[in-house]
């Protein structure tokens, strides 16, 4: 990316924001003329909520598969609303890329910079004084487990020499993992300007979980001590861990399965929460953006995932490793055989409501020309896809999942006779036909 592209983002991005306060102003003048429909749902300061199907007292929320993407319940889904300190999340998956790539490690030390020790210490913080030194993983933790704002302010200095640099940097990423919705003014999320979707906030979370799953050893800590000295270590701010179930004044809202992942709050947002558990085989990422308190973000929460689990069941329409129907073999050239046989790469699986049966077909298939396959070909060479789509018989909501065509065995080259004998045979299987044709 040029310099000149840079900049022109920068310049564009207020203008989205613009727009997206005044879809907001209107939204919020539609939810208020609706009067008595939902009256009886509030969000924080007594906002109304958005009526939905589970009663969830929210502006918005979102249920997913953690694996496919799949989307298992939404309300108001595509409304950039405040994101508060769930911000963070973008921060924390910088983080983990910069460490991946080697420009930055956990041990590396960081100097705190004046910008971060001058963060308002009335938000969660560490009180980092100007000239402080903790390594990257230290601030890290204190992100992850106690949302601090000067130590992710301090981390976002290190890698972009200002929080305003980082912000350019987020905003980049945005972009670069289609996070239409999102527009990043800050690293922490205090500022209110810091906008994104219930959609596209689940599509961050599952991405961090994909490609760091590492990011789950710092979430679901209880607490963290960041300093010898300090009286009393960070307690995590996700009360829903599952571990608090053996924490006397969280144990009411543990909820089995819970690892992860952020939570915020600033008075425009009001109680949000991303948050992410597992069971079984089964893993859900969710979101809930405007709810009226601290525990009333993990009360919604667990309205979500007990209508995940009670609701759907993963049904694996083709192992990884299987032969599709219609597509055993491939034809190659100059190969021993003139074909190869065919398998997927991996499973196709869907989320499926139990006791439903689910309408499951192929619906497309694409594999390389002959002239594209030549011999020799070694086993698991990608030759084409498959696509799959799955048909909600209640909503008629489809899904679509493609998985690769490889090849399941070496495909050796044929010898010098064998082709030249195959090109005789392949030239008088030709000249006969033309004959034929004639008559």
């Amino acid at each position: 990316m040029g310099k000149g592209e840079k900049t022109l983002k920068v310049l564009v991005r207020p203008a989205r924001l613009k727009s997206v306060i005044a879809a907001g102003m209107a939204g919020w003048m539609i939810m208020l003329s609706l009067g008595s429909a939902v009256a009886s749902a509030e969000g924080y300061q007594g906002r109304p909520s958005t009526e939905n199907s589970l009663g969830l007292q929210v502006k918005a929320a979102i249920l997913i598969d953690a694996d496919s993407g799949q989307v298992l319940y939404e309300v108001n889904k595509d409304e950039p609303l405040p994101a508060a300190s769930m911000t963070k999340l973008m921060t924390e998956y910088i983080v983990l890329e910069e460490i991946s790539s080697g420009r930055l490690t956990w041990e590396e030390v960081v100097t705190t910079s004046a910008e971060a020790a001058s963060t308002p210490p009335d938000g969660s913080s560490v009180f980092l004084a100007q000239g402080d030194q903790h390594t990257v993983l230290e601030l890290y933790k204190a992100m992850a487990v106690g949302s601090a704002n000067d130590a992710t302010i301090a981390l976002a200095s290190q890698i972009a020499g200002s929080e305003q640099g980082f912000v350019e940097k987020m905003n980049e990423m945005a972009d670069q993992l289609g996070l239409e919705t999102a527009i990043f003014t800050s690293s922490t999320g205090l500022s209110e300007t810091t906008v994104i979707s219930v959609a596209d906030m689940a599509k961050l979370a599952r991405i961090i979980l994909t490609a760091h799953p590492e990011f789950l050893d710092y979430s679901k800590l209880q607490e963290y001590k960041f300093r010898e000295r300090d009286d009393k270590p960070i307690v995590n701010i996700n009360w829903m861990l599952g571990t608090n179930v053996n924490q006397p004044g969280l144990k009411h809202l543990a909820y089995e399965g819970v690892d992860g992942m952020k939570t915020g709050f600033i008075n425009s947002a009001g109680y949000n929460f991303t948050g992410t558990v597992k069971r079984g085989d089964q893993r859900f990422v969710s979101v809930v953006m405007d709810t009226a308190t601290k525990s009333a973000r993990f009360n919604e929460t667990a309205k979500l995932y007990n209508y995940g689990f009670s609701t759907f069941e993963k049904k694996t329409v083709l192992p990884p490793k299987s032969v599709v129907e219609t597509i055993q073999t491939v034809q190659i050239k100059k190969g021993k055989n003139k074909t190869v046989p065919v398998v997927t790469d991996k499973d196709i699986t869907f989320m499926v409501k139990k006791g439903v049966e689910p309408k499951i077909e192929l619906v497309k298939n694409q594999v390389k020309s002959k002239d594209e396959l030549v011999a020799p070909i070694a086993a698991g060479t990608v030759v084409g896809t498959v696509t799959y789509k799955y048909t909600d018989s209640e909503t008629n909501q489809t899904l679509e999942h493609t998985v690769n065509l490889i090849t399941a065995e070496e495909a050796e080259k044929a010898g010098w006779f064998r082709l030249m004998f195959r090109a005789i045979g392949d030239f008088f299987a030709g000249l006969f036909n033309g004959i034929v044709n004639l008559f």
